[in-house]
């Protein structure tokens, strides 16, 4: 018998490169060499009924800065989530990121979350240094991405 909330699952994440379009550049732009694929956990494509759009990533190492995510806002609030990979020691990040909340630099070496309101500008996002990988997520409050840089994916 087939459960009938199979189709609320995602079994198997899909790349959502496209959704996500390097922020304030053309798209095709290619993602930084340390960053892995970008994965949708949940999104409105796979699972209709979903008012989130959650995406997950795998940031590798790297010795010299690197910027990722240029500067822009949403409509709908976002929640930014960063954990590393020491089960013995979840708080260590392992890297050094930076991230920009209305003009003011903000650098993280835990692992941690920010919750930003609609219409906060943010980013630029980047690192400065990762010393073993850690993963990265975006939680959109929200059933699509979008932003004042990007129109969302159709």
């Amino acid at each position: 018998m087939t459960s009938p909330y199979e189709h609320l699952f995602v079994r198997k994440m899909p790349n959502c490169l496209d959704d996500l379009v390097n922020e304030g550049a053309a798209a095709g732009v290619v993602e930084p060499d340390n960053v892995g694929p970008a994965l949708a956990l949940m999104r409105a494509k796979e699972v209709p009924e979903s008012r989130i759009h959650l995406t997950y990533t795998w940031i590798h190492e790297c010795d010299e800065p690197v910027q990722w995510v240029k500067e822009h806002e949403h409509d709908y609030d976002e929640i930014l989530i960063w954990h590393g990979n020491d089960p013995a020691d979840p708080d260590d990040l392992g890297a050094e990121i930076y991230l920009d909340v209305e003009g003011v630099r903000h650098t993280i070496t835990t692992s941690g979350s920010v919750y930003l309101p609609a219409g906060t500008r943010h980013c630029p996002l980047g690192f400065t240094r990762v010393d073993r990988p850690f993963r990265f997520s975006a939680l959109s409050l929200n059933p699509t991405y979008a932003s004042d840089e990007h129109a969302p994916a159709r």
